[in-house]
């Protein structure tokens, strides 16, 4: 091996010698050329895809005052907007005879990308790319431009179908996302402020990244910027895996975190859109949240796993099934729930009217239930209780963790939907710093079912003082668990 220093360097220099040779001599050649050789040349597979992906423009029909009647320029009508100011009377005029009347102008909303599915001109691209628009504009490599047709969308994937009318187009190629690495190089093809045909590549960062939204997304380090929203993300095989969607950004631009929808919860998206216009999603009517590994120990659960049940909206499906408020689902149809976002994903993609069955953790013990799954619909607005507790009872186990619980009345456990509970009065010391406060009400501890007072003095005068106490209470219409601590 052939070592080199910096005063060697610049001996080499002041002589004449180009530094870049002194360089090269420090590895051999045949290393060189292995580096080189696996450093990735983009240059076929932008040739291959890039004629595949499309610039997309949207237009907005907004009405214009005619010519001559007083108006407030654009910026101050945003004045007015944005700090919620009334806007100012203006005057009416009488217009003259054959003056002309308000007009509709084409308005320009803003512009992205998209990637063509099939020869005969399907198009796909983001919803948000096209939500509000009254015109889509297509362009394709050529510089030919098409007045497009909305297909469908769909928000909650951010997916969405527009079909242009075109013969023999190029048709990307779908690639296999499970084939997919962290770590492997990928391309993205679109148009970042508007610059149609800018290409951008980086790595695979994550898979299945859960950021909140219905799918999990691909997370690369690959430059996507505002106008980037609905083109392809490429494997090296030339294959589209993902739809470039969303970004991590504190300035607007790109931060090196940038989100991707996997191509086949795309594709799944896209055939029903082309099919019906809409997409059909199921759903049991729960309201889950994630379980926390303090409460997973405290509850014999073991790791966190599955989602909690926080409250089972009345008629739906998994109330009908028997699931309760507190149950923590950790199989669907025998796949294992890893996290609370995954039971949402596995129900959406089940067919409505398909019996199903979930796997809950119950105090304690496992249990089957069978469930039908329905159609998603929007969320119901709940209604907070507003029956009052009957008197609060001084209870010597209760009050040495700092609680003063009282009875729920008849017309507070229907009004609930709960078959019993104690309601919390006062929460202090222990209680207190486990985060219980008055009105809570409490419906089981140490995995056991407490229907009143009595029920939950009985079970805490059996226990261990000196250990940690799961508590599973309702707040509101939500359900939560919460340990409390023995005080030192």
């Amino acid at each position: 091996m052939i070592r080199f220093n910096c005063k060697q360097l610049v001996a080499s220099a002041l002589s004449g010698v180009l530094v870049l040779t002194a360089v090269t001599a420090l590895v051999p050649a045949s290393a060189a050329w292995a580096q080189s050789a696996s450093l990735p040349d983009f240059a076929d597979l932008v040739e291959q895809v890039s004629p595949s992906v499309v610039n997309i423009r949207t237009v907005e029909k907004v009405s214009a005052a005619p010519e001559g009647a007083p108006q407030l320029d654009e910026d101050m009508l945003e004045f007015f907007r944005r700090f919620g100011l009334p806007m100012p009377n203006i005057p009416r005029q009488t217009p003259p005879r054959n003056h002309p009347q308000p007009r509709d102008e084409d308005k320009p909303r803003g512009v992205g990308s998209g990637f063509i599915l099939s020869t005969d001109g399907m198009i796909m691209t983001n919803a948000h790319v096209i939500e509000g628009a009254d015109e889509v504009l297509v362009t394709l490599t050529d510089k030919r431009e098409f007045k497009a047709k909305i297909i469908g969308a769909d928000k909650r994937s951010d997916v969405a179908v527009v079909k242009i009318e075109a013969a023999n187009l190029p048709a990307v190629k779908v690639g296999d996302v499970n084939r997919l690495r962290v770590g492997e190089w990928v391309v993205a093809i679109g148009s970042p402020f508007g610059l149609e045909n800018t290409v951008t590549a980086g790595i695979v960062s994550a898979k299945q990244r859960d950021t909140g939204d219905y799918l999990p997304f691909i997370q690369t380090d690959v430059a996507i910027n505002p106008g980037n929203s609905g083109g392809p993300l490429i494997n090296m095989r030339g294959e589209v895996v993902g739809i470039n969607s969303q970004i991590y950004s504190r300035s607007g631009g790109s931060m090196g975190i940038s989100f991707s929808i996997p191509m086949d919860e795309a594709v799944r998206v896209s055939e029903q859109l082309r099919a019906t216009g809409k997409v059909t999603r199921g759903r049991i009517g729960v309201q889950i949240d994630q379980v926390s590994k303090e409460v997973a120990e405290s509850i014999g659960l073991g790791k966190p796993q599955g989602a909690f049940v926080r409250a089972v909206e009345a008629g739906a499906p998994a109330d009908k099934a028997g699931v309760e408020a507190g149950d923590i689902i950790i199989k669907f149809d025998g796949k294992p729930v890893d996290k609370s976002s995954d039971l949402p994903r596995m129900v959406g993609n089940t067919k409505p009217g398909t019996k199903s069955t979930l796997t809950v953790f119950r105090r304690g013990a496992t249990k089957d239930i069978s469930v039908v799954i329905a159609e998603i619909e929007p969320d119901k607005p709940v209604a907070k209780p507003t029956a009052k507790p009957a008197k609060p009872q001084k209870t010597t186990a209760a009050q040495s963790i700092g609680l003063v619980v009282a009875d729920l009345t008849d017309a507070a456990r229907k009004e609930m939907g709960v078959k019993g509970g104690v309601r919390v009065e006062n929460a202090a010391d222990a209680a207190a710093r486990a985060g219980l406060r008055e009105g809570d009400v409490i419906v089981a501890v140490a995995n056991v079912a407490v229907a009143n007072v009595q029920e939950l003095e009985a079970v805490l005068t059996k226990l261990d003082k000196s250990k940690p106490l799961n508590v599973l209470f309702r707040r509101g219409e939500w359900s939560q668990y919460t340990v409390i601590r023995p005080m030192k």
